[in-house]
């Protein structure tokens, strides 16, 4: 089985920073593209910034410049630094990877339960 676990999210006043941590464990062949994703209360969730294995990435334009993903493959781990934060930045952040358990597999996205980012006034 696949797990996704995010952690680092918190309360913090703006201005201020954080870190978010997503590991994947499980039976994997590959993990491909990986990214963060948020979702406020009665709002969509949407992309906030992707990386690709390559390792390409892309973000959001409300928070380019602020944050930053990046990824460990030797530890299956993504991150996402999360600086100059406004309380608009407020969300459930989820973690998403897409991931091949064997290489004549197809690959499939995996999220995981999400971490409450918190940005006070």
């Amino acid at each position: 089985q696949v797990q996704l676990v995010e952690s680092g999210g918190g309360l913090v006043q703006a201005g201020g920073s954080l870190r978010l941590s997503c590991v994947v464990s499980g039976s994997i062949f590959k993990i491909n593209g990986m990214g963060w994703y948020r979702q406020a209360p009665g709002n969509q969730r949407e992309l906030v910034a992707r990386i690709a294995s390559g390792p390409s990435t892309n973000y959001t334009d409300s928070v380019k410049g602020r944050f930053t993903i990046s990824r460990d493959n030797a530890k299956n781990t993504v991150y996402l630094q999360m600086n100059s934060l406004k309380p608009e930045d407020t969300a459930v952040y989820y973690c998403n990877a897409n991931i091949q358990f064997l290489s004549w597999l197809k690959a499939y996205d995996y999220w995981g339960q999400g971490t409450q980012v918190t940005v006070s006034s």
